[in-house]
């Protein structure tokens, strides 16, 4: 079984190439900067032979056994469960993942990709009856043909294999774009995977390049019917407009302000364990971390206090080392970012309860009190280990807080009154809402997608198996039509 050492090469039509681009893509490990490995950048050339060879295989791929596409994916799913080690160490060094958050990753990679592998048996066309004498209406489900793949770097792994194990067992091909930051998770290593899983050439390609150099062209090029993307709102809207613009469908999954209600009647212990994962997961880096805390000004004081409590024993630091929990932001200007809106909106009279520092790309988790609803600590996607605390004295207040920003992601409601939860969340302008859970929960058969502009679409399940398949209609008249007067 071949090494998963480099990895630093353009994956196209089933080989490992150089790209053309004069650029070089520097990968490099967020906690201590150490270069892991370098790659030389793709360029619109390297897309446009990614995407022919990507139409060329769809002739044959399209026409696969059902049985066939179902059988690659649980091959891959054999590869990551054997190589999971190898992969938890690149989730590790490449993307600053702590080792309980690569664990998580690499469950819920293969939670989609096991659904996924059952999409050709569940695939299916429709027979109608018909408004005209002697006709038969059939509809038969096919593949789009080629879909672009955008992934982030936050859950570089998941958030490729999200699309692409939905895209090619439905018998579709790919070209896969991963962030700058998480190449090899992001993409390289999907591909190789795939390869070892024995894809045929062509059906996945992987280009890895500078946005800058290639983000538009990935984009508007014209062979793929669908462009799938994963990261921020500003980000998504632009290919969106460029997808409108050439008439292509999209799947977008954007960015988060997403509430974590606490109402009086809350078990505030219970709200409190699930606050802590809900923000300092990967350090907060995740679409559906917890952004702002919206607790009743009753509980405040207590739901504060055990919340320190909880979050000063966290451990954090270097990701690779035992018990750390809360590791390095991606870089150091993420780290900059969010320390600019700590001071702006501590200037303004919110008050550090716990944390505020950084040492290197380590952002202390921070909690922070009395914070007004257009802070920048607030109304800005935090993306780090931040808790904005905002209080609330009634259900409408709360109520306007949630639904006050062009977001609407995920969110979640504590109540002992599971009813009122649910009419509360029912309000709240969301893709996706949790009573007495935390934010970040993502099953691979449940509709996962936001309102506004947290995206545009659903994944997971039948809903994504919908969304890369298309409907054709076709009819048969079995007897001859009366066409009076015409005839």
């Amino acid at each position: 079984m071949e090494n998963y050492e480099n990895l630093n090469k353009q994956y196209i039509n089933g080989e490992w190439v150089e790209g053309n681009d004069n650029s070089e893509i520097k990968n490099v490990n967020p906690y201590d900067n150490s270069e892991i490995n370098t790659f030389k950048g793709a360029n619109k050339e390297d897309v446009d032979r990614a995407y022919k060879a990507a139409k060329q295989a769809a002739i044959k791929w399209r026409k696969s056994l059902p049985q066939e596409r179902s059988a690659v994916i649980q091959k891959a799913v054999e590869i990551i469960s054997e190589r999971k080690e190898e992969i938890i160490d690149w989730l590790i060094k490449e993307g600053g993942s702590t080792r309980v958050k690569a664990e998580v990753e690499i469950q819920i990679t293969l939670g989609i990709m096991k659904e996924s592998a059952s999409f050709p048996t569940r695939s299916h066309g429709y027979i109608y009856d018909s408004f005209t004498p002697g006709k038969e209406s059939r509809a038969y489900r096919k593949p789009l043909g080629v879909i672009g793949i955008i992934s982030p770097w936050n859950f570089p792994m998941n958030l490729s294999m999200r699309s692409v194990a939905p895209a090619i067992v439905t018998g579709n091909t790919v070209v896969l774009k991963p962030a700058s930051s998480t190449p090899v998770t992001g993409a390289t290593l999907v591909a190789k995977i795939f390869e070892e899983a024995g894809l045929p050439k062509g059906v996945l390609n992987a280009v890895v390049g500078k946005g800058s150099s290639i983000g538009d062209d990935f984009v508007k090029h014209p062979i793929p019917n669908h462009i799938s993307f994963t990261g921020s709102t500003p980000v998504g809207r632009n290919i969106g407009k460029i997808a409108g613009e050439n008439l292509k469908e999209v799947s977008l999954e954007l960015g988060g302000n997403n509430i974590f209600v606490v109402m009086e009647d809350a078990d505030i212990d219970l709200a409190v364990e699930a606050a802590t994962f809900g923000k300092f997961m990967n350090q907060g880096q995740i679409c559906m971390s917890v952004n702002r805390f919206v607790i009743h000004e009753d509980v405040a004081d207590e739901f504060i206090e055990k919340f320190i409590k909880a979050t000063k024993k966290l451990k954090y630091g270097n990701p690779a080392e035992e018990g750390v929990l809360v590791g390095p932001l991606i870089d150091h200007d993420q780290v900059e970012r969010i320390l600019k809106d700590i001071e702006a909106s501590t200037s303004d009279g919110a008050t550090i309860k716990l944390g505020g520092k950084a040492e290197g790309n380590v952002l202390e988790p921070t909690i922070i009190d009395n914070v007004k609803d257009d802070m920048p600590i607030a109304a800005n996607e935090i993306f780090g280990p931040v808790a904005p605390i905002l209080r609330y004295s009634s259900e409408e207040d709360a109520l306007k807080i949630a639904n006050s920003k062009d977001f609407g992601l995920t969110g979640a409601v504590f109540t002992r009154n599971t009813e009122r939860g649910v009419a509360f969340a029912r309000k709240v302008e969301t893709g996706m809402i949790h009573i007495n859970d935390q934010t970040v929960n993502d099953e691979p058969n449940a509709p996962f997608g936001g309102e506004k502009g947290s995206g545009i679409g659903r994944f997971n399940g039948k809903f994504i198996l919908e969304k890369f398949t298309r409907l054709q209609w076709v009819t048969v008249q079995h007897e001859p039509r009366d066409y009076s007067p015409f005839a």
